[in-house]
């Protein structure tokens, strides 16, 4: 399968000729690393970086949730990671901004490709019921300004062969034979820009961010399964999302933990 390589020259230039073209300081591309997300978590140790990017055509030891690893032929995913520091943020609300991220591929898929993506909670991105991407935040500095490293990984041209699990999907498989994979990753790249500067104007006020995540999640209404922590397995209604980005669950809130969708989405 021909599969093209990132034009970074063409990402960088899109991005300069946005309205978000001063946000981020560097865009940097990478034909192989072991993770993204753990290469900018050691760049963060230096106060000055901020607002980072980091592409890979290959990971070796991609990280998502609860330490899972994933492996992707080369050239057929984005794989991205952003580090953002949040000055001045209430840690209590800075769970939303990996919900945000979620919010921000969501919108820049459907936009740029024409696939109509939904987000299950709290950041996998679905297309009819399979997932196309998933997000991994991770602290790399705390404090009054923490460091943030967000991990984006879609899945591009995979092939039903090469998905890393059968509830997978990719553009490809999702109706869109040809995508742009630089287009796309400028346009994730301006979403997120756009979001974050908005979400930060406010004082980290998630009023706004919150509307905009209830109307994507497809969770939020649905009987769910939710597997915890320490092996509790919860099941009910899927009521909404709290003001620290928890899942409600009848009367719990879900902070960690799989869940399975046990109706059709609508």
């Amino acid at each position: 399968m021909d599969r093209p390589a990132l034009d970074i020259a063409r990402l960088r230039s899109a991005l300069a000729e946005s309205p978000e073209r001063a946000f981020f300081t560097e865009i940097d591309l990478v034909e192989s690393t072991g993770s993204t997300n753990a290469d900018l978590v050691a760049r963060a140790a230096d106060s000055h970086t901020d607002h980072l990017v980091l592409l890979a055509e290959a990971q070796e030891r991609g990280r998502g949730r609860h330490e899972r690893t994933w492996v992707s032929p080369p050239r057929a995913q984005i794989a991205m990671s952003l580090l953002v520091r949040a000055r001045g943020i209430d840690p209590a609300v800075l769970g939303w901004l990996p919900l945000l991220t979620g919010v921000a591929v969501v919108d820049a898929v459907c936009a740029a490709t024409g696939v109509k993506a939904i987000l299950k909670w709290p950041n996998d991105i679905l297309v009819d019921g399979r997932k196309l991407a998933g997000i991994l935040a991770e602290i790399a500095a705390a404090g009054s300004d923490p460091a943030v490293v967000v991990g984006i990984g879609l899945n591009v041209s995979l092939t039903e062969a090469e998905l890393p699990v059968p509830h997978a999907t990719s553009l490809v498989l999702s109706g869109n034979p040809d995508p742009d994979r630089t287009a796309l990753a400028a346009a994730i790249l301006r979403e997120f820009a756009r979001r974050f500067t908005a979400w930060e104007a406010t004082g980290w006020d998630i009023a706004d961010l919150s509307a905009d995540y209830r109307d994507r999640c497809s969770t939020i209404g649905a009987q769910v399964r939710a597997e915890l922590p320490g092996g509790e397995v919860l099941t009910g209604i899927a009521t909404g999302v709290d003001e620290h980005g928890r899942l409600l669950i009848g009367d719990r809130a879900v902070a960690a933990g799989d869940v399975t969708h046990l109706r059709a989405e609508y």
